[in-house]
């Protein structure tokens, strides 16, 4: 049964916010609301309740002054060029205001204007890949985790770029409401429910560079294909017509990472997928990704993400069952 809690969301914005990040999230929370049995009441504001310009130049009208806006059960704070630089006055608001919400919540870049406030020491956040560096070195007093699309750590949420925004938002959604308004609206959004929170930012393919040389790229592309087969450096070395230790150096030149390693993110990315979205056995995934043994896939997954792959099927693979036939009107 649905939680009837009417719950308060309000929105910050700022000169120089990511639009998307700011109407993502709140395009989930009111396809929620139009549920009978959800209620959530959607505010904006800025400092001094002006209209604000988007990084994208689109112009966003606040409902109030941040000084008006009263508390809120979950605070968002939304990403942009607008956090480069942050505005004194809107840190030290956040400073003040952010511990008193039930749920402190940060898209992209948004990150760093709490990490300013001293709102995240003491807690492992994440934030656009291209962010994580600048938020590490600049606080060294938060956990910055570079690979997820988006950290719960109690009541702080922190979410990747751009549209993680949005997979964050329909996992609160879900947490707050359960799973079938939640599937409803990723449903009406044309978006999955739901990227798990421990998903890559990247592929294995994104992560690494594409290599400049053919040969390179041929592998590259093979070794996604085909996760299950012989991806020795000795096999993939001839494979491109290249001596193991010539491919082994120019692969890593070429793409960031050695051919160990752009093997096991690919296979370990190949089983979560799998995992995921099929009832396939554990035994047969493991073959087919090249483990050899559910042992030794167990073993990748505990390692890297802290969970093993039964687990992992349980918190994130849809759950089998009829969905509710509730349509949401445009």
């Amino acid at each position: 049964m649905a939680d009837m809690k009417q719950r308060s969301v309000l929105v910050v914005l700022f000169d120089g916010v990511q639009s998307l990040d700011v109407t993502g999230p709140m395009e989930v929370f009111a396809g929620a609301a139009r549920f009978p049995e959800v209620s959530y009441e959607l505010r904006t504001a800025s400092l001094d309740g002006a209209p604000v310009h988007s990084s994208s130049g689109l112009t966003l009208v606040p409902d109030s002054t941040l000084a008006a806006a009263g508390a809120a059960d979950t605070l968002l704070v939304p990403g942009g060029q607008g956090t480069r630089v942050p505005d004194p006055a809107l840190v030290d608001w956040l400073r003040d205001h952010a511990p008193h919400a039930e749920r402190l919540v940060s898209v992209c870049t948004g990150a760093l204007l709490l990490a300013a406030a001293e709102q995240l020491d003491g807690h492992r956040v994440t934030t656009h890949w291209n962010a994580c560096d600048h938020l590490a070195r600049t606080y060294p007093a938060v956990e910055v985790d570079p690979e997820p699309i988006f950290v719960r750590d109690g009541r702080l949420a922190t979410s990747a770029g751009v549209t993680a925004g949005i997979d964050l938002a329909l996992a609160l959604v879900e947490e707050d409401h359960g799973r079938d308004v939640a599937l409803t609206v990723a449903r009406h959004l044309v978006v999955f429910l739901r990227r798990p929170g421990g998903q890559a930012q990247f592929s294995a393919q994104l992560t690494a560079q594409t290599a400049r040389r053919e040969p390179l790229r041929e592998v590259q592309h093979w070794i996604t294909e085909h996760p299950g087969d012989d991806l020795s450096v000795e096999a993939l070395a001839a494979r491109a017509r290249l001596s193991p230790r010539h491919f082994a150096r120019a692969f890593q030149a070429e793409t960031g990472m050695t051919p160990g390693r752009y093997v096991d993110r690919v296979r370990l990315e190949a089983a979560r997928r799998l995992l995921e979205d099929t009832s396939d056995g554990v035994a047969g995934i493991a073959r087919r990704c090249g483990y050899g043994t559910p042992e030794a896939m167990r073993r990748a997954f505990v390692k890297t993400l802290g969970t093993a792959p039964a687990e992992y099927r349980r918190r994130f693979a849809p759950q089998p069952g009829p969905t509710r036939p509730v349509t949401i009107g445009l």
